[in-house]
């Protein structure tokens, strides 16, 4: 049997009942997370510009978008979906993938099993399968890949979203390999347009690519069965020559789960996580020593080899370059002593105290022979006053396994994003509907308090019976 193969079998032929119970509540946090994260970023320009495609495409109300009374193709919702998730670049990463694996997967699976009328165990049986494929094929690409200038949640993303889409409509190991190979020839996204609204797009185009090609191959589309195996395959022409070999890591699917080791990383701040280790020493060094915004004279942060690629802007303008600038974000972490939603404006980015601050912010190069990703590694962060140089080395991750995030953390976050645009009560009643996603017998009622106003039926579905309590 192909490697191909034998991933698709896994994917396709493990029960629900063999994913351990943990690895199911990390999939419920992850869609929560998302979900609310994703209701903040409607209100982005991108998001209402990628709602107006929609619409304008909806040729009869089928799956549901987000935040909004409308309902389209699953492939589109997917599309709309995925853009509102990744808008505010505040959606979770995995390690392993070198990317955001939810705002792709949730939005893909959400509209899947919203037409399929699928169970939330079911949704959340082919996320935590999906976080597999992100994982493996993840390490199987290498850093050579995003080194390059690949965008890893765009390109990987649709392979893993592919396998998501196709579990919950039923397709056979077959199917999915079919689905593969027409997923394969849709993969893109550069990081060179981190910073504008490309980068969401990145997530959006990705769902949209894996719910079309699990739609494709489910109608009898052809096409390549063995993408993964052999010359010309996708590892051959996109892969980087430090990547793992996909046998090896086919042998260790479920062996840790993904959702373990390394587990997800949730975003505390709404910016890019190459940002969030040295944000995190900063918020630590003003806590201990007291520092003002006006005694600081020079801010030095080093970075690991590839830790901070995707901090493409130097000198940002507008606030979606701001969120991928260390140099904005130290600034406004001084200025401030915390980011937020409101952090990354345009007039926030322009403020003359943060430019001033911005203009001490300096970023080095800490020598390795290894090459390291945002949340993988150390960070060096030192602060020189009138007082006196300040430094730490911050070796873990905001929001990772080893400096996580309270449930009370969460939910604040969840609340925040999403009241935005349900309302408190519409995101109290969304945000526990999602905490039992899986006892849901239909996820459709999931999806319908998504819509401002509650019991709207969404998507054109009538309305359902409440849920049944967790268990």
């Amino acid at each position: 049997m192909t490697l191909t193969g034998r991933l698709a079998r896994f994917v396709i032929e493990t029960p629900a009942a063999a994913i351990p119970e943990d690895v199911f509540a990390g999939a419920r946090d992850a869609v929560t997370d998302t979900m609310g994260v994703a209701l903040a970023g409607t209100l982005e320009q991108g998001s209402e510009l990628a709602e107006r495609w929609v619409r304008e495409l909806s040729a009869g109300p089928q799956a549901t978008v987000w935040g909004h009374d409308l309902g389209t193709s699953p492939a589109e919702a997917a599309f709309a979906n995925g853009i509102f998730a990744h808008a505010l670049d505040f959606d979770d990463s995995l390690p392993s993938l070198r990317g955001h694996p939810s705002a792709t997967m949730v939005p893909a699976a959400l509209a899947a099993g919203e037409v399929a009328q699928a169970t939330g165990e079911a949704v959340l049986a082919a996320y935590a399968l999906g976080l597999e494929v992100a994982g493996k094929l993840g390490a199987a690409i290498g850093h050579g890949h995003y080194l390059r200038g690949w965008h890893t949640t765009a390109t990987i993303g649709t392979l893993a979203s592919t396998a998501v889409a196709a579990r919950l409509w039923g397709l056979d190991a077959a199917g999915l390999a079919r689905a593969w190979g027409i997923a394969a020839s849709q993969v893109a996204g550069l990081i060179r347009n981190f910073g504008t609204m490309v980068k969401p797009f990145h997530a959006g185009h990705a769902a949209r690519g894996a719910v079309l090609s699990a739609w494709m191959a489910r109608h009898g589309f052809t096409a390549d069965t063995a993408i993964f195996d052999g010359e010309d395959s996708f590892f051959a022409t996109y892969g980087g020559a430090d990547g793992a070999p996909l046998a090896l890591l086919l042998e260790q699917l479920g062996s840790p789960w993904e959702m373990r080791e390394p587990g997800i990383y949730v975003k505390r701040w709404p910016c890019c996580y190459c940002n969030h280790r040295p944000v995190g020493g900063l918020l630590e060094l003003i806590a201990r020593h007291d520092i003002r915004p006006e005694e600081v004279t020079a801010v030095a942060i080093g970075f690991l080899p590839g830790s901070d690629t995707a901090l493409v802007s130097h000198d940002p303008r507008t606030g979606l370059e701001g969120k991928f600038s260390i140099e904005y974000a130290a600034a406004a972490t001084l200025l401030d002593r915390r980011l937020t939603l409101e952090t990354f404006t345009d007039a926030m980015v322009q403020r003359p105290a943060a430019r001033e601050l911005m203009a001490k912010v300096r970023r080095y190069r800490i020598e390795s022979e290894k090459v390291y990703s945002g949340v993988v590694g150390y960070t060096d962060v030192a602060v020189e006053t009138a007082r006196g140089r300040y430094e730490t080395r911050v070796d873990r991750a905001p929001g990772s396994p080893a400096w996580p995030m309270t449930p009370s953390d969460r939910a604040e976050k969840f609340m925040d994003c999403a009241g935005r645009v349900l309302g408190e009560p519409g995101a109290r009643r969304l945000f526990e509907l999602a905490r039992k996603c899986g006892t849901l017998p239909d996820i459709r009622q999931l999806l319908r308090a998504t819509v401002p106003g509650g019991e709207g039926a969404a998507a054109g579905h009538p309305p359902q019976t409440a849920a049944r309590s967790a268990t």
